[in-house]
């Protein structure tokens, strides 16, 4: 057997299951608001900045728009959001927050505190954004710039 091909080697592995796990730790709180992961992940980048073309929520959130698409359309048909062609570019669609979408984000303002405080098991979580978000980040990006060579 090549070592390189157990799965304890696996660096991706270990993001898969700790991406896997905390999307089961979010369900209980996101449910009570009526969202799902991917939902609160387009409401927070709308709570930094309303009224953002789909193109830029789907490149703040690494995904492709034709992945963003079917999930804003559900947040439309739930209250959550209006999409609205661009005045200045019929091509460009603004997404924009409800009041129902505006209310959301203060009932939302305990989650990530209440999601810290469900992985707290020892000293790992009070640090962990000091000491992982910069190698996550770089991680991210290195990443990004690997599959955009890839497209090309």
């Amino acid at each position: 057997m090549y070592p390189q091909l157990k799965l304890d080697n696996q660096l991706c592995f270990r993001f898969y299951t700790v991406s896997r796990l905390l999307t089961q730790v979010y369900y209980p709180l996101l449910k009570s608001l009526g969202i799902t992961y991917p939902q609160y992940l387009v409401l927070m980048v709308l709570w930094e900045a309303d009224h953002q073309p789909v193109n830029d929520i789907a490149k703040r959130l690494v995904l492709n728009t034709n992945t963003i698409t079917p999930l804003l359309k559900r947040m439309e048909a739930e209250g959550i959001i209006k999409r609205e062609k661009d005045k200045d570019d019929a091509r460009k669609v603004i997404v924009s927050l409800t009041k129902k979408g505006k209310q959301m984000e203060e009932q939302a303002a305990y989650v990530p505190e209440s999601l810290v405080k469900s992985i707290t098991c020892n000293d790992f979580a009070a640090n962990l954004p000091h000491d992982i978000f910069p190698f996550l980040d770089g991680m991210i990006a290195t990443l990004q710039q690997t599959v955009e060579s890839m497209d090309e």
